[in-house]
């Protein structure tokens, strides 16, 4: 961060320099009963969490030593078997919950644009025992619309609550689940209807449009099972010209009620539990086929790793039910008893885009103490809370940049300030409900200054974690009390890491100080491998000694402790007309550094030796700047602007300096995208990771511009 107080009034420095006189003092007389007091927490923080087996830098690194395990407790082997032991431990607890939409209105903005928003009511919760009837009265009423035992179901809905239900109820009753993103387009949609052979699809009201609009290309399908409109709290009335036949979601679980289960065939723990679809970020989506006993140890391996949360606790969840993440820690959270409430992006902050202006969002109302997220949510929550102290006024912005450099230095010694974090960040923390305990970041890198700053402002450790849909969402995940950032922990119990020489990329498990090399995940997590597709699941699946392995294509670095860094990706590597090798992932991370970048895509022509960049401006930061300089109000203007280019490609190349990227790894050239780069476009995936061939397909007209092609 910049230091602000250059640019302040001598008598704000002063004040500021008597306070920092202060405090120093402070930390003077404070300091040794604070590291007594810490020291047990530092202890563990910098204990060794994984050792290589042999003793070999090149072998298995397994957490602390422990043997691979396979599921909660070797009673419960399977999915449907696991849930019920929670249902019946925790019968009568919150389970599911979501919140009442009371109404529909439509608000004016300051661009004289209308707006649809929602005003909703509190949660409305379902016990454990509840959902567990409404589980297997589904999973009956499935059995009599004549679904055999092992025939795949398509679940293609947002997240909902009725999407884990009619999870579990598949799992209950022996039905592989097929997922696809609800983003989807038309090919990617039909292609794996066809390929999995889908006669029913469970869906939402939403995308029934989706349904209807590819239902001559999808010839097998025969019935699809609608959830409500959570609005209007019906189902529309939809027909479809091939004789598809619609059945609400609630009249599927009525019919169940009186169905006997002598025809339950029950899963055992190798039986097929979901077919993933990918969201395709390099082609078409392929299905990762997933286990019972892939997706239990993953669970087991996750729960062992967050053992502080339990009953009492609550989890927000948002992110999208079709991706491994939330999968994952939705079945941990149920695992340990806890309850979830069910969110979206659109509603989830007060902030949020379709929360009417003085109502709630669902965070506020939930109060959670767990949440997970992507790293693109968390840069976006770094940059909205740091254009409100730049808004306020001169002493408040002194006040805070105070108290963050402080506490970081607090933090990085291992003790932390709950003074500061009542009377300064309690408003901050407000933000995401006040009461979360742990940030949970996967699905891409998350920068150290995001992690920081989170954790800072927000009151609460940022952990970050390791996986692949390959891997059922996890390989490795940070301990609770590891507050350091540039790792992603060691490895979890279910599973092993090794690494293995890529030569062509100069990373070797004898590189010193630490062995670097490809990540491979070895263990019980390790998923089945691709639907239809055993020419590519021979490529990156092997059996070692009789444990599966993965070859994820990401190069990581074993730290002495025992956890895990990812610096690079093989497929993400490009080499430039010179015979440079540029890593685009780890030049793109570095470079959102900037206040004025939301989203990045580097792009490199061997045929040239410089690479380009794709942005997309941060809309407030630039049209300040805009404001300033007389530049056109409209967005595309803004974007269209040479003088807002060269600004935000300076603030490129001074962001390069700063992280010591190499002279060829910075752009020299830019391309400011007026579009906002969301799953709905088919450039980003679900969980807003770059689908580098669509970007570059959508921009070549810029690319070759820019190249002088």
């Amino acid at each position: 961060m910049a230091n602000p107080h250059q640019t302040e009034s001598l008598p704000f420095r002063l004040v500021l320099g008597a306070i920092m006189a202060v405090s120093w003092v402070c930390d003077v007389f404070t300091y040794l009963p604070s590291y007594i007091y810490w020291y047990p927490s530092n202890k563990f923080e910098k204990r060794v969490k994984a050792q290589p087996t042999g003793g070999h830098p090149g072998g298995s690194w397994v957490f602390e030593k422990s043997p691979l395990i396979e599921s909660l407790a070797s009673k419960y082997k399977t999915l449907d078997a696991e849930f019920e032991r929670a249902c019946r431990a925790h019968h009568e607890a919150d389970c599911l919950g979501t919140r009442e939409v009371l109404s529909e209105d439509e608000e004016l903005q300051a661009n004289g644009k209308k707006f649809k928003k929602v005003i909703m009511g509190q949660y409305k919760w379902k016990t454990y025992r509840q959902v567990f009837k409404e589980v297997d009265c589904f999973g009956k009423g499935l059995h009599q619309l004549g679904v055999q035992p092992r025939q795949n179901i398509l679940i293609f809905s947002e997240t909902r609550e009725e999407f884990l239900i009619s999870l579990q109820a598949c799992f209950r009753y022996n039905h592989p689940v097929v997922t696809l993103y609800a983003t989807l387009g038309e090919d990617a949609i039909i292609h794996g209807i066809n390929e999995a052979e889908i006669s029913l699809i469970i869906t939402s009201a939403s995308l029934l449009p989706k349904l209807q609009a590819v239902q001559d290309s999808i010839p097998n399908v025969r019935t699809i099972i609608c959830m409500a409109d959570q609005l209007r709290n019906s189902s529309p009335k939809v027909t479809f010209d091939n004789g598809i036949q619609v059945h609400s979601f609630k009249s599927v679980v009525q019919s169940g009620q009186n169905e006997s289960d002598d025809f339950r065939i029950c899963p055992v723990p190798n039986d097929l539990a979901i077919i993933m679809y990918t969201s395709g970020s390099t082609g078409k989506p392929k299905g990762v086929m997933i286990s019972h006993r892939n997706l239990l140890s993953m669970v087991a391996g996750a729960v062992s790793r967050i053992s502080a949360f339990g009953p009492g606790d609550s989890c927000v969840s948002y992110l999208p039910l079709a991706h491994v993440l939330e999968l994952a820690v939705e079945l941990s959270v149920l695992a340990f008893g806890a309850r979830i409430g069910y969110s979206s992006p659109l509603t989830l902050t007060d902030m949020s885009t379709k929360v009417k202006k003085g109502t709630q969002g669902d965070v506020t109302v939930l109060k959670p103490t767990l949440m997970a997220a992507v790293p693109l949510i968390m840069e976006r929550l770094y940059k909205g809370v740091m254009d409100k102290v730049k808004d306020g006024s001169v002493a408040k912005r002194m006040l805070f940049y105070f108290a963050y450099d402080y506490k970081l230095r607090q933090l990085s010694r291992g003790f932390e300030t709950p003074i500061l974090n009542r009377v300064v960040f309690g408003k901050l923390k407000q933000a995401l409900g006040g009461e979360i305990r742990v940030l949970l970041s996967g699905g891409a890198s998350l920068s150290s200054n995001a992690q920081r700053f989170m954790h800072a402002c927000f009151c609460c450790p940022v952990v970050q974690g390791y996986g692949l849909t390959e891997t059922c969402g996890g390989a490795t995940v940070g301990e609770l009390g590891d507050h350091r950032t540039n790792h992603v922990g060691p490895p979890l119990i279910c599973n092993y890491i090794r690494l293995e020489n890529w030569t062509e990329g100069n990373y070797r498990v004898t590189d010193k100080p630490n062995p670097r090399g490809e990540v491979v995940v070895g263990g019980n997590n390790i998923t089945m491998g691709y639907y239809k597709n055993p020419t590519l699941t021979r490529s990156v699946y092997r059996d070692n000694n009789g444990v599966r392995e993965f070859f994820t294509g990401d190069i990581g670095e074993l730290q002495q402790d025992g956890t895990l860094k990812i610096i690079d990706r093989k497929k993400d590597l490009i080499k430039i007309q010179t015979g440079e090798y540029i890593s685009l992932q780890k030049v793109e991370v570095a470079l959102k550094k900037s206040p004025y970048i939301e989203n990045i895509c580097i792009y490199g022509d061997g045929e040239f030796d410089y690479v380009i960049a794709l942005v997309v401006p941060y809309k407030k930061a630039v049209e300040e700047i805009a404001l300033k300089c007389g530049i056109g109000t409209s967005w595309e203007e803004i974007c269209a602007s040479r003088e807002i280019e060269r600004t935000i490609l300076l603030s490129i190349q001074q962001i390069g300096s700063e992280a010591k990227l190499q002279k060829w790894e910075v752009p020299k050239k830019i391309k400011l995208c007026k579009e906002a780069w969301t799953p709905d476009t088919g450039l980003v995936t679900d969980a807003f990771k770059l689908k580098r061939k669509p970007l570059q397909d959508y921009y070549d007209i810029s690319i070759r511009r820019l190249y002088g092609k």
